[in-house]
């Protein structure tokens, strides 16, 4: 169990709206004291390590709440093992996964799986999702009260849509009896299907059938009426155009209990990058244009997008290493996601407290989780950053099982040097 003062960090905490330089003194795996200035006793001189925190930000572990760990049933590509320690090693002190497993989370068993293996082999805190349908095939709802009771924190066929709108309503009426949010895959098929990336200048170019704009935002704004009409809670997933973020602006101004995530790639990358058909880039939904990006910051800027997830998406060579048509969308993103956020801080998009709120109290009180705080007398759970540490992302040293990461070779600002998981170090930064 940590021992440790870190010494004169910046300490933000939104939960709390604490955002000032102070002392942070953990004993014995909990955090004793928060202050300005803290003396050690005479006693605990000894046997506790002090850390110079000076130009450090100490922040409550990150969570993220979409990310996929691909066990039970594609371990060649993730495990919950890798996929944790990838987690702690990006400053995540949590995660929930997504249900599009195999078998799928669609019942108390696979749940049950999952939080078991990930106590076993996890270095972080995890969150199963259950799906929404059975087997994910948009058919017929699974049991939620069984999937709530057995430890799921939410709802969601995600990588497929629910294209059945009644069975959409359903599924809202049904989560909010057990306290359950409903995570939406907004995609139209029948506008998205064959695609192979954004619809636009560049698809054309390079002759490569696009995916529109509107097949994200026809189904926000689908799902947005059917949370209005039920009176239940939505939460849309990776946001990446500016009509969709215009639907979530619109709808939280009347009241529509919305929320809404967007990921790293879809503010630092947009459709130009793919003009070399490196698969790394394929991805869903697509990376957008360049407007889409400048939306995306403008949203999490003004709060219409509430967090950021990484929709951490592990792939091996056989699934990328091919022709773009064939290949599988998805990235890694769980131990690049800081410094691109903490970019956004750089460039003043974002204050340091909306980022770090962005990364740990708006994703837990989303899915109302007891993570994303830093509490006086709580186990330790927190992250050490230095917000100006420069270095070049090398996807060969991460932690988790697949390298099919879209940063990999970039320059960036901001690296993880601690993430402690109840009262445990579960990562420390040491230099090569």
């Amino acid at each position: 169990m940590l021992d440790v003062l870190v010494r004169g960090a910046r300490v933000i905490d939104p939960a709390s709206g604490l955002d000032e330089t102070a002392d942070v003194w953990v004993v014995a795996g909990r955090v004793q004291r928060i202050a300005p200035r803290l003396d050690l006793p005479a006693e605990r001189i000894e046997e506790t390590r002090v850390v110079d925190g000076a130009g450090l930000w100490l922040v409550p572990g990150f969570f993220d709440m979409h990310v996929h760990l691909r066990e039970p049933g594609e371990e060649y590509k993730e495990t919950i093992a890798t996929g944790t320690a990838s987690a702690v090693s990006g400053g995540y002190a949590a995660v929930a996964c997504m249900p599009n497993t195999n078998p799928v989370n669609d019942c108390a068993p696979v749940t049950e799986f999952i939080l078991k293996r990930a106590e076993q082999a996890g270095s972080c805190t995890v969150f199963p999702v259950g799906a929404i349908s059975k087997g994910l095939r948009g058919k017929e709802l699974s049991e939620f009260g069984e999937l709530r009771a057995a430890g799921a924190v939410a709802v969601t066929d995600d990588g497929r849509p629910v294209t059945d709108g009644r069975l959409m309503r359903r599924a809202l009426e049904y989560a909010r009896r057990f306290d359950l949010v409903v995570i939406s895959h907004a995609e139209d098929l029948s506008l998205s299907e064959g695609g192979l990336m954004n619809e636009g200048a560049m698809s054309t170019r390079l002759g490569l059938r696009g995916i529109p704009w509107v097949a994200e935002s026809a189904m926000v704004a689908r799902d947005l009426m059917l949370a209005e009409l039920t009176g239940s809670r939505i939460h849309i997933a990776h946001v990446s155009t500016e009509a969709s973020v215009r639907l979530i602006r619109e709808a939280k101004s009347r009241g529509v209990p919305v929320t809404a995530e967007t990921a790293p790639h879809y503010f630092t990358l947009s459709d130009d990058v793919l003009s070399g058909f490196d698969t790394v880039y394929k991805v869903n939904p697509p990376l957008r244009s360049r407007e889409d990006r400048k939306a995306v910051k403008e949203a999490l800027a003004d709060g219409t997008i509430d967090c950021i997830a990484t929709d951490h998406a592990p792939h091996s060579l056989l699934e990328k290493d091919i022709e773009f048509e064939y290949a599988a969308s998805g990235m890694i993103g769980l131990e690049s996601a800081f410094p691109l956020v903490c970019g956004l801080v750089h460039e003043g998009v974002l204050t340091p407290g909306g980022a770090i709120a962005a990364l740990t109290w708006n994703p837990a009180r989303i899915l109302d989780v007891p993570v994303g705080r830093l509490q006086e007398g709580a186990p330790a759970t927190f992250t050490l950053v230095d917000p100006n540490a420069e270095y070049v992302i090398d996807a060969d040293s991460f932690q988790s099982k697949s390298r099919n990461c879209p940063f990999h070779g970039r320059r960036v600002k901001g690296r993880v040097l601690l993430t402690a998981v109840e009262g445990k170090a579960a990562f420390v930064y040491r230099k090569p």
